[in-house]
């Protein structure tokens, strides 16, 4: 019986993945959007920001890909938000399976996906001249953090999915609130270059705090205390937004 959840969570979270072969457009945002920022943070900015490309990319692929991943979970709310809007749950719950597997199953076939662009990215920025400084063990710890937060923020988009009417909601939502943290954050330049009050915000903001136990893991640095902060941060979106996805998910379906 125990074993009846995690066998409904891996059935539907394989489902989701199946889709990407009848639909490869769903896997835009983890390969297309994330080539796109790369290329043009790299090109545009590169210069201006650190005098070539290639130094800015340097510093700036850890802050590309927490960006894009705090970007990306905004999909798992999307797709839930769209399978509630289709009927797709009211028929999963006339099936014998475990009431609060669809969501698990997307969260999980999403984390996948984010372990897709994590890899994407890494790849493509050490082939525009990237280097890891560490060494495996290290990659596979930044792989294992990025995916831990992942998880753990996709509860916000979860709740988020479930309040929402429709799945444009859900984007406008994600663009409005991740897009000012993400930017106003030690992703992209040094905290210390901005106004005082707006560099305290950047140092307590878990997408700077993300990004430099990234970049730590990858380029060498500090990485016990940014690591921490990390998973406090995961937690404590696991422990708020969690619960209140479950409750809002029982009072919607």
């Amino acid at each position: 019986m125990t074993t009846m959840p995690l066998r409904n969570t891996a059935t539907l979270a394989w489902r989701t993945l199946v889709q990407i072969k009848h639909n490869p457009f769903e896997l835009i945002d983890f390969s297309v959007q994330p080539i796109m920022f790369l290329l043009l943070f790299t090109y545009v900015f590169g210069g201006a920001m650190a005098g070539s490309p290639a130094e800015y990319l340097t510093f700036a692929l850890p802050g590309i890909i927490v960006q894009n991943l705090i970007f990306a979970t905004m999909n798992t709310g999307i797709g839930l938000n769209t399978d509630i809007s289709k009927g797709v749950f009211d028929r999963l719950r006339s099936l014998p399976i475990s009431r609060f597997a669809p969501l698990a199953g997307r969260i999980s076939a999403d984390v996948i996906k984010q372990a897709w662009a994590i890899a994407l990215l890494l790849g493509l920025g050490m082939v525009l001249g990237f280097r890891i400084e560490t060494g495996p063990v290290a990659v596979l710890a930044a792989f294992g953090l990025l995916l831990v937060f992942a998880m753990s923020l996709s509860w916000l988009s979860v709740l988020v999915a479930m309040l929402a009417s429709a799945p444009e909601k859900v984007q406008i939502f994600g663009f409005v609130v991740f897009f000012p943290i993400t930017m106003a954050s030690g992703a992209f330049v040094d905290p210390s270059t901005m106004p005082g009050w707006l560099e305290a915000f950047a140092e307590i903001n878990p997408t700077t705090v993300l990004t430099d136990a990234v970049r730590g893991l990858l380029s060498g640095g500090p990485v016990a205390g940014p690591a921490i902060w990390s998973l406090v941060w995961a937690a404590g979106f696991l422990v708020v937004f969690a619960p209140l996805s479950v409750r809002a998910f029982r009072r919607r379906v």
